[in-house]
């Protein structure tokens, strides 16, 4: 299970020859050759700000994908430590990665669309998420946190310095950690072959210029989104978005002070796709200094 694949559910060919020569296996997020963000909304040109087709644009709210990031294709995040499905102590747990092609605390080149998105002073990181709990950001290749005891399920990708993830299927790593004698949680019966969404961003507080355009970003295993098939409903506090790219998009028009974001994860039908992950709410907060 350390790499579950992502089926790619893209059909069109899509040559990327900038960034990515001589990658051979799944590229992040491969772009279709009609460009569209999901949702009704007004086709307004976003190039200039690295969106990648129409925005949508609700009770003031506006959400547009975008995929002008460097994309590292060679980039590979192995977690050696602990092993898959295996039992740990109680307390901290130390996790050991052994990563290739990719440089923890550099800072990414920012493009068009990211003069305005939280970025990381530290730099590039690794994204640790226990039970799709808020992830926390590691920027070495060995750390310890405290997880409880019970039966745990570990994502960890690799991100950008402005906490986008890298989406292509070596970029990350997928397992159940069990923790103490309790046995118990969503590892217990966790499917490797089914269907996942996991949370990223937006998450915390943000100040000043963040809070102008500010990044969502979500994870996706064993599945991808596209116009037939499973999609991304996001309902930004109390607005409903369909995304039908598993790309990172930017939200524009957010007020000052608590938002909430809800997603999840629908089949063709609008279903909410079974698993323990694919409903998801978090909040966070805009702050103007």
């Amino acid at each position: 299970m350390k790499k579950l694949m992502i089926f790619a559910a893209i059909t069109a060919a899509v040559n990327f020859t900038a960034c990515n020569s001589g990658n051979k296996g799944q590229t992040e997020a491969e772009t279709t050759e009609t460009e569209q963000a999901a949702g009704e909304g007004t086709a307004t040109d976003t190039s200039a700000t690295g969106g990648t087709g129409a925005v949508m644009e609700k009770n003031g709210l506006k959400v547009y994908s975008f995929d002008t990031s460097p994309k590292f294709p060679d980039a590979d995040l192995d977690l050696e430590e602990p092993d898959d499905d295996s039992k740990v102590p109680s307390g901290e747990v130390k996790f050991v990665y052994e990563l290739k092609n990719y440089q923890l605390t550099a800072q990414t080149t920012e493009g068009p669309a990211h003069l305005d998105h939280a970025n990381s002073k530290e730099g590039q990181h690794i994204h640790n998420i226990v039970d799709n709990e808020p992830y926390t950001a590691h920027y070495t290749t060995t750390f310890t946190k405290p997880v409880k005891d019970g039966s745990h399920v570990i994502l960890s990708f690799l991100s950008r310095s402005y906490h986008e993830s890298l989406k292509h299927k070596d970029a990350y790593d997928l397992r159940v950690v069990n923790v103490g004698n309790s046995t118990t949680g969503p590892g217990a019966n966790f499917d490797d072959d089914g269907k996942h969404l996991f949370y990223s961003r937006p998450k915390g507080d943000y100040t000043g210029n963040d809070t102008k355009k500010v990044m969502l970003d979500f994870y996706l295993v064993n599945t991808d989104l596209s116009d037939n098939g499973d999609k991304v409903r996001a309902t930004i506090n109390g607005t409903e978005f369909i995304l039908n790219q598993w790309l990172p998009y930017t939200i524009e028009g957010l007020p000052m002070g608590e938002n909430t974001i809800k997603l999840e994860l629908i089949d063709k039908d609008g279903k909410v796709v079974p698993g323990p992950f694919n409903t998801v709410e978090r909040k966070f907060t805009l702050k103007a200094s």
